[in-house]
């Protein structure tokens, strides 16, 4: 994907394809034992609440002093979405594994318009050489990484209408704010991409449902809920900011100085709060997948 960005959707597809077409299937089948009550609207609920739940922890990891993994966490964010639709084709007693799959997942993503086209563009991908990268690393690394940004619907929803200019603008100063806060509370993101990646599936898997079921009830509006593991990820997201403030007003208030200036302490009290708040959310993501279930 780095060597040819612009061959992502296709690149993505085909991998998915091979990767994780063999084990949707399976993992409907154990679903579907272990709810032998569920129908089949029950059955695909699961299916798509199940997803939903992984690519959100999935995205989510992209916080504070983590950053530098965004590309590792879109792309197992992508692969998650696309693993979802696998698994709900495959509820539909579709195969999963079949190549015709890979051609619907270009078409739910927006990037074609139908099947046909979307085959002719794999076949293309799966006959051409493999390329090399023509520019820097970093200019092909951000191209990269927008375009997954755009795959997953963070940036702009596919194959809905293109929003206003002033919407974008408003999202890509929104995105600079919170990205500015997080570099001094890492756990600022953790709310913020959880809701847009929960907001960027439903999308999604509502596109997959209509495509494979032909329902179209999905498009009703939604009763919001009242989520309390989502007010819990915003407390949390809060709570970070005094660690780093306390210590800039200590910094302050003891006139402390590096070099003859103030600067230096205060640049590594907000490093060291972003590496303790990041490193304290990992410690207790590990420790919680430790403990025995109830």
């Amino acid at each position: 994907m780095a060597a040819e960005p612009t061959r992502l959707p296709e690149a993505l597809a085909s991998f998915a394809l091979r990767h994780l077409g063999p084990g949707a299937g399976p993992a409907v089948a154990r679903l579907r034992a272990s709810h032998p009550d569920a129908d089949e609207a029950t059955l695909r609920s699961l299916v798509i609440n199940r997803g939903r739940r992984r690519v959100v922890a999935e995205g989510a990891f992209v916080g504070g002093p983590f950053l530098v993994f965004i590309p590792v966490a879109f792309c197992g964010a992508l692969l998650s979405q696309v693993r979802t639709v696998l698994e709900l084709a495959a509820t539909e007693g579709r195969d999963p594994a079949d190549p015709e799959r890979a051609a619907e997942l270009l078409v739910l993503q927006g990037v074609y318009e139908d099947t046909v086209t979307a085959r002719a563009a794999l076949d293309t991908h799966a006959a051409a050489p493999r390329a090399r990268p023509g520019r820097g690393r970093t200019a092909t690394l951000w191209e990269l990484v927008m375009r997954m940004a755009r795959l997953l619907g963070l940036l702009t929803a596919s194959g809905e209408e293109q929003s206003s200019r002033v919407a974008r603008i408003g999202q890509w100063v929104l995105v600079a704010c919170v990205f500015l806060v997080g570099l001094v509370a890492p756990l600022v993101w953790l709310p913020y991409m959880a809701v847009s990646y929960n907001r960027a599936t439903t999308r999604m898997m509502d596109r997959a449902v209509v495509f494979y079921v032909g329902s179209r009830d999905l498009r009703a509006p939604r009763r919001v809920r009242f989520d309390p593991s989502m007010v819990a990820a915003g407390l949390r997201a809060t709570a970070s900011l005094l660690l780093p403030l306390v210590g800039l007003l200590v910094v302050a208030a003891t006139d402390t100085r590096i070099a003859g200036g103030q600067w230096p302490v205060a640049g590594i009290v907000l490093t060291a709060s972003c590496l303790l708040t990041g490193g304290w959310w990992l410690w207790r993501r590990h420790s919680r997948r430790r403990e025995p279930p109830s």
